[in-house]
């Protein structure tokens, strides 16, 4: 009973949100399955957050390597989670003025807000700027002419580069106008919106089918992976 239950539960509500979109009648189904949804998923985060500090906390009390850090992501989160909840520095809003915490939490000039745009903006930003020499650290590596296929990728990864940079600009604009489409600006241009389009495509159409795929698997009961066991 204890797989049989949360199976049947998962496929009653995923057929209901399915069927929901169809049939009319059954639109309150959907409803109700989704707003159960957000009630489950609030009871996630608090286990989540449980979990979290339950790991650092245990890493910092064992002296674990890489204790501080653990010290630092407990300090952020419960200080984030507090300014948070507390709506620090959030001001009523107008159209029930007289309710404190009726402000958005991440208005501008609240302590959320600050944090978000003054501290998880700039980490973030600093993360993809160092993704990018990683990127071309890779592509040092990978970019060797040894068949048909590596060559299309690497004179399509010099067409790239070149073209959104100024080099490409100066090495290709002594082109007449009637050969304005060999320039690389525009061919890296052309790149992107045809073959770069088309292969996005391609991924996107796989991904939807790979979702129906296991979507279905979990609604008929044959995959079982998500309740921790696979019979």
């Amino acid at each position: 009973m204890r797989r049989q239950v949360p199976l049947l539960i998962a496929t009653l509500a995923g057929f209901a949100m399915v069927l929901s979109y169809f049939v009319p009648m059954i639109q309150d189904w959907g409803e109700l399955v989704s707003n159960s949804f957000n009630v489950i998923a609030a009871i996630a985060f608090i286990l989540g957050g449980g979990s979290l500090l339950k790991v650092n906390l245990s890493k910092i009390s064992s002296r674990q390597p890489g204790w501080g850090y653990a010290g630092i992501t407990v300090a952020c989160f419960l200080i984030t989670l507090g300014v948070g909840l507390a709506k620090v520095g959030v001001h009523p809003n107008p159209k029930f003025a007289d309710i404190p915490f009726s402000g958005e939490k991440d208005a501008t000039g609240s302590a959320f807000g600050w944090i978000y745009e003054y501290a998880l903006v700039p980490l973030t930003s600093t993360l993809f700027a160092l993704l990018a020499f990683f990127v071309a650290s890779a592509a040092f590596r990978a970019f060797r002419a040894k068949n048909t296929e590596a060559v299309l990728l690497l004179v399509t990864a010099f067409i790239m580069l070149l073209g959104r940079t100024f080099a490409g600009v100066v090495l290709t604009g002594w082109m007449p106008d009637w050969l304005g489409g060999l320039r690389l600006e525009n061919l890296s241009v052309y790149v992107m919106q045809v073959f770069n389009t088309a292969g996005n495509r391609a991924i996107i159409i796989g991904i939807a089918l790979g979702v129906a795929a296991t979507s279905l698997r979990i609604l008929l009961g044959i995959d079982r992976s998500w309740r921790g066991g696979s019979e």
